[in-house]
């Protein structure tokens, strides 16, 4: 619901954001000269960046609005900057629309930054202490990946090549690996690189990985299929015992009406083993706290995606975090920000990410 009010807020900014634009481009002398001898032709040459900016919906309708939005965000910040400036030095207005200049360099650079962290997969590295008697376990994590937005398949399979040289106990593919845009040929071929691994994979479901709209070339069933084929764990409100030392528990997504609670799920596991908990969603961190998990691990926010998105659904308790470590007591909550993200192909405040977890015990 959250994201559906956000992404109505995007579409309507971005058309106020459109015209707004365009009477900012009009500012510009080189266009202000056009207009002495024809004022509809300033104003048709005022459009045409604006229009060249709204033609990326073209190629996705999500990174248009992103666009056009900080760019109208960039131009107000930079007027305001200049208002000030002149207000301070006492100076007249120039003829010529700096404020415009800075605005326009400010959105390339920002969009550049911004399209970088989304592509670019950094790797994310926790230390945590146990007092339990389970010596050192390596945890790998990835979650979020919605293939075939900034990974599609031989992308992907090039990032588990890298996670598999971390040489963790385990890799947690931790929910929305794959969405409603997502396509068979890209699926099969991650799925395969998984069958590639020396690491042991599991998968736990997300909300997208089952499909909402039926509008894709493979379901559900065929992924499960793909991954139980390439020797990966599938996860549905159910434990694992690893190397006699941890458990990782995976839980059902959370849309899922049969879904166990945590108490069911953590209250027959032996204690003195340390307790992983995979949920891809992070709303129960004080009852995964309580029943006794050691490491809680979600994705699902993407960090925020495009700041600061992420926050209303953390400050109206949807989520109970957004992006990095949370602790519940001596339970340590990791939630990152995906090794992707859904439909929009920028990540403003956050990046994508792959995380590996040390976990000192005795």
């Amino acid at each position: 619901m959250l994201w559906a009010l956000f992404l109505i807020v995007i579409f309507i900014g971005g058309a106020g954001a459109l015209i707004y634009l365009v009477t900012r481009f009009h500012k510009f002398s080189f266009i202000r000269k056009i207009g002495e001898k024809n004022r509809f032709l300033s104003w048709l040459a005022a459009a045409v960046p604006v229009l060249l900016l709204a033609s990326i919906i073209l190629y996705n309708t999500f990174a248009a609005s992103v666009v056009i939005l900080h760019t109208a965000l960039f131009f107000i910040l930079s007027d305001l900057g200049s208002a000030v400036y002149r207000r301070i030095t006492k100076k007249e207005r120039s003829q010529k629309y700096y404020a415009g200049i800075v605005a326009i360099v400010l959105t390339v650079f920002a969009m550049a930054g911004a399209f970088f962290c989304a592509w670019h997969v950094f790797r994310t590295h926790y230390e945590f202490n146990t007092v339990k008697n389970v010596g050192n376990i390596r945890v790998a994590m990835i979650a979020d990946t919605h293939l075939g937005i900034t990974l599609d398949g031989r992308r992907f399979a090039e990032q588990m090549e890298r996670i598999d040289a971390e040489n963790a106990d385990v890799l947690i593919v931790n929910g929305d690996f794959v969405d409603d845009d997502s396509v068979r040929e890209d699926m099969v071929e991650a799925c395969a690189s998984f069958g590639r691994m020396k690491t042991p994979v599991i998968f736990v479901w997300g909300n997208h990985d089952r499909g909402y709209y039926n509008s894709r070339d493979f379901t559900g069933e065929d992924l499960m299929n793909e991954l139980e084929r390439n020797g990966v764990t599938i996860l549905k409100d159910e434990s694992i015992l690893i190397n006699d030392t941890f458990y990782v528990v995976g839980r059902e997504d959370r849309r899922t009406e049969e879904r166990a609670t945590v108490e069911e799920l953590l209250a027959p596991l032996d204690k003195t083993k340390y307790i992983i908990t995979a949920d891809h969603q992070p709303g129960n961190f004080d009852e995964e706290h309580e029943f006794g998990a050691d490491l809680v691990l979600s994705g699902h926010t993407h960090g925020g995606h495009i700041w600061p998105s992420g926050y209303f659904a953390y400050w109206t308790g949807e989520n109970d975090g957004i992006w990095g470590l949370y602790t519940r007591g001596d339970t340590n909550c990791v939630v990152t920000s995906g090794i992707s993200g859904w439909a929009i192909p920028f990540k403003t405040g956050t990046y994508s990410e792959y995380v590996i977890i040390d976990v000192y015990g005795k």
